[in-house]
C-alpha cells in the first residue's frame, strides 16, 4: 500500500483512485507518487502570469502543485465526471478555467491571443501520437509542451537516425521541435499501474526550424510511405513517388534503409515532391 498526494491509500492493482474509477475508453491511469509529481512540476517550472494549459487533468495530481505556483490554469478534460469534480473542487475551482472537450478537436490558437501557451499533461497513451501532431499544427502559438508518455514513444520522439526507435514520429516532431526527455516514471507511480514504463518529454517548437520544409503535411505523408516497410530500401519504399536517380541528385543513397536517413534528408525529398506538385498544378 502507498499514499497518493492527498494522503488516501490505494492498492497497487486497484482501478479506483480518490473515489473515481479509471475508465479504459479514456485510457485513464492516475498519477499518485508525490516525488515523481514534484519532479514533473519542477521540469515544467510554471510561473505566475504564464498561459498554462493542462490536457487531461484527471484527479488533479499535476493540477494542484502547478496552480499553486502559477495562480491560474486552463484545463481540458473529456470525462464529464472529472469536469464536475474540478468545477466544484473546494480550493481549486476558483483558480481553474475548466474546458470540457476532446483535445484532439480543439483549436489551440484560441488560447494564445495574448501570450504563447505552455501545454502539459499526463496524456492517454492511446491518443498521444495523434495529439502531438494535432498540437504541432499550432506550434507558432505554443512556447513548450511537457507530456507524460509511454517510454517507448519518448524514445521514438528523441531517436537519432540509425537507431531502431527512429521513424516517422522522430522525423515529424524533430523537424518542428527540440526534444528533451526529462523524467522517468515507473508503473508503480500510477493507479491503476500501466503495463509499460513511462517518461516525461519536453517539446519546444522552433521559432525557425534548423530543418526547414515547405509543406509539413507533405513531409508527414512522405514519412508514412518511407517507413511503411522498414526492411526495404528507400528506393523500394518510394518507387511510386521519387525516381532513384532523383534520390541520388538529392544526395541520398537509394540503397539506404529508411531509418538511416536524417531529418534533413526527408525534408529535401519532401521539398522536391512539393515542387513537383506545384509544377503540375501550374501546367
Amino acid at each position: 500500500m502507498s499514499k497518493n498526494q492527498n494522503g488516501s491509500k490505494h492498492s497497487g492493482g486497484s482501478k479506483t483512485h480518490l473515489g473515481h474509477r479509471a475508465r479504459k475508453r479514456f485510457g485513464q491511469n492516475f498519477l499518485n507518487d508525490e516525488h515523481i509529481i514534484e519532479q514533473i512540476v519542477d521540469a515544467i517550472n510554471p510561473q505566475a502570469g504564464e498561459n498554462l494549459i493542462e490536457i487531461g487533468p484527471g484527479l488533479a495530481a499535476l493540477t494542484e502543485p502547478t496552480v499553486d505556483r502559477a495562480g491560474h490554469l486552463k484545463v481540458i478534460e473529456i470525462d464529464r465526471d472529472l469536469v464536475e469534480r474540478l468545477q466544484h473542487h473546494p480550493f481549486l475551482s476558483a483558480k481553474l478555467e475548466v474546458i470540457q472537450g476532446d483535445a484532439l478537436s480543439i483549436d489551440f490558437s484560441q488560447f494564445a491571443e495574448k501570450a504563447q501557451a505552455r501545454v502539459f499533461g499526463n496524456l492517454p497513451y492511446n491518443i498521444s501520437t495523434p495529439l502531438i501532431f494535432h498540437l504541432l499544427k499550432f506550434a507558432e502559438h505554443i512556447q513548450d509542451m511537457h507530456f507524460m508518455l509511454q517510454k517507448e514513444v519518448v524514445d521514438r520522439l528523441a531517436a537519432e537516425p540509425g537507431s531502431k526507435s527512429y521513424g516517422r514520429i522522430s522525423v515529424g516532431v524533430q523537424q518542428a521541435c527540440r526534444v528533451t526527455p526529462v523524467v522517468s516514471v515507473p508503473p508503480s507511480a500510477f493507479t491503476p499501474p500501466p503495463k509499460v514504463e513511462s517518461s516525461v518529454v519536453r517539446l519546444e517548437p522552433y521559432k525557425e526550424s534548423p530543418h526547414p520544409v515547405k509543406d509539413k503535411a507533405q513531409l508527414h505523408s512522405l514519412c508514412l510511405t518511407a517507413f511503411n516497410q522498414r526492411r526495404k530500401t528507400i528506393r523500394n519504399n518510394l518507387k511510386q513517388l521519387v525516381p532513384a536517380e532523383q534520390l541520388e541528385a538529392l544526395g541520398i543513397n537509394p540503397g539506404a534503409r529508411p531509418e538511416t536517413l536524417s531529418v534533413d534528408d526527408y525534408c529535401r525529398i519532401s521539398d522536391w515532391l512539393t515542387e513537383q506538385a506545384e509544377k503540375n498544378d501550374s501546367q
